[in-house]
């Protein structure tokens, strides 16, 4: 039911007006295989979401704390990144295998999860995080798979991108929601209760969703050799001949790939390079600000005086402002195909950050209640969401097809970089000042306008 959904909601992005035009530019890869990408990265959203309201309880009751509970939200994505340096290494370019591996590390990371209360056992939950963590590097499949040359037109890529972005904002609200509304389960049950249910029903879900991967994806053709591996030769580079000794092809061919890759980094100009730095930094920082914002909220309510949240309360806050900004990322999907990318990126970042002022107003004058905080959550939330729409399309458009694969990487350890650091810091929040805590982001944010500004001309890029 939901695949025929989104394959009728993406179909209409590939208009035959258009693609007669110019039907390089405007390809789309196979319909069904795309849809179980997007509902792959907005399982892996919920996965990600589900046990922040009520991971700080779940973390005391075992003998935690709240900066425990900060490192069970973000450590995944430290594990994510690690797992994606023998992935790539075996992956040959494609994407059925990382899919399985995600799938399969997905269930183990969720049972593990839900056993950590009748084990009676703190650690378990941070294994089970740990190993749901390896299941996280489908993040970066996700995000090369919409972006890949071989498959997505240039005039797609964002627009696709943004898919994912709709993706992570339902991950965002329905995550926390059912969280919270779980919580409501319960305690009479060891196996079954508030805080073991989301490990138990996300293992049932991608065991369910497993199958349909098994049996209706279709990865991308396969090539004689893979295009991160097999690197074109610049033009004027020339092959010596090998000798005939039995070692001479693999030396060989190692040599060629080197001298292949060395005559490309020597074409990428100096203004990429710092194009490729300021979007992994615009990356870094939002997945750091959303990031602590998610770890920080269930804290710092249950924190302050006249909110005093529940799980349950923290779980439907943070949900009724993804939940909000919902119909804005979907129209973020359709100002993609005529919005330099360049423009997105300026209005999500400013956007996020006069949400982040707000917030650092209202807490000076000590003006915190349910609505001055709605409203700075929710401008947060959509702003750099927004925001990390366009960080890896932009890079596709300006670097070559064979750099799709690198900068997949490079965005994608910027993300989980974020999210780790800044699931931390946001349990850390009440702890080290909340004046401190937003400030920081306030800077960093600075940080990435001063990049913006320099390099603005150097970001224009074809829309779509």
């Amino acid at each position: 039911m939901v695949l025929n959904w989104l394959l009728n909601k993406i179909y209409p992005f590939s208009s035959h007006h258009e693609t007669s035009d110019d039907e390089e530019e405007f390809k789309l890869p196979n319909m069904t295989s795309l849809v179980i990408m997007i509902v792959m990265n907005f399982l892996l959203q919920v996965s990600f979401f589900i046990v922040v309201s009520s991971s700080n309880k779940y973390a005391e009751y075992l003998g935690g704390n709240a900066t425990f509970s900060g490192v069970v939200i973000g450590i995944p994505t430290a594990f994510a990144g690690l797992s994606l340096i023998p992935l790539t290494q075996y992956d040959k370019g494609m994407y059925k295998m990382p899919l399985h591996v995600s799938c399969c590390f997905s269930i183990l990371g969720h049972i593990a999860y839900a056993l950590a209360f009748p084990a009676n056992f703190l650690y378990l939950i941070l294994i089970g995080r740990c190993l749901t963590g390896i299941a996280f590097s489908m993040f970066m499949y996700c995000k090369r798979y919409c972006t890949d040359p071989r498959i997505v037109g240039i005039r797609r890529r964002t627009t696709l991108a943004s898919w994912l972005v709709i993706c992570q904002g339902l991950g965002l609200s329905l995550g926390p929601f059912l969280g919270g509304l779980l919580y409501k389960v319960g305690f009479s049950n060891s196996i079954f209760n508030g805080y073991t249910s989301p490990g138990w029903i996300m293992t049932g879900i991608y065991a369910g969703f497993w199958v349909l991967v098994a049996k209706y994806f279709e990865d991308v053709p396969q090539s004689p050799t893979t295009m991160e591996l097999s690197l074109p030769v610049a033009k004027g580079l020339e092959t010596e001949p090998c000798s005939n000794y039995s070692s001479a092809p693999t030396i060989c061919h190692s040599s060629l790939i080197d001298e292949s890759l060395r005559a490309q980094l020597l074409l990428i100009t100096l203004s990429q390079w710092g194009v490729i730095v300021c979007m992994c930094w615009f990356s870094m920082v939002s997945f750091f600000i959303l990031g602590s914002w998610e770890a920080n909220l269930p804290v710092f309510g249950a924190a302050t005086t006249n909110l005093r949240w529940s799980p349950f309360d923290a779980g439907n806050f943070i949900a009724l402002g993804g939940i909000t900004s919902f119909p804005f990322l979907l129209a973020n999907v359709l100002a993609a195909r005529r919005t330099q990318d360049r423009k997105l990126l300026a209005f999500g970042t400013t956007l996020g950050l006069a949400g982040l002022v707000i917030f650092l107003s209202i807490l000076r004058m000590d003006k915190v209640n349910y609505r001055s905080l709605f409203a700075c959550w929710w401008t947060v939330a959509l702003g750099f969401n927004i925001a990390t729409t366009v960080t890896l399309s932009l890079l596709s458009k300006q670097l070559p097809p064979e750099w799709n694969g690198r900068t997949s990487i490079a965005i994608q350890c910027s993300n989980f970089t974020g999210r780790v650091t800044g699931a931390i810091w946001g349990g850390s929040g009440v702890s080290v000042g909340m004046l401190k805590f937003v400030g920081l982001e306030i800077a960093m944010v600075g940080i990435g306008a001063v990049l913006f500004k320099i390099l603005w001309r150097d970001l224009k890029t074809k829309t779509g």
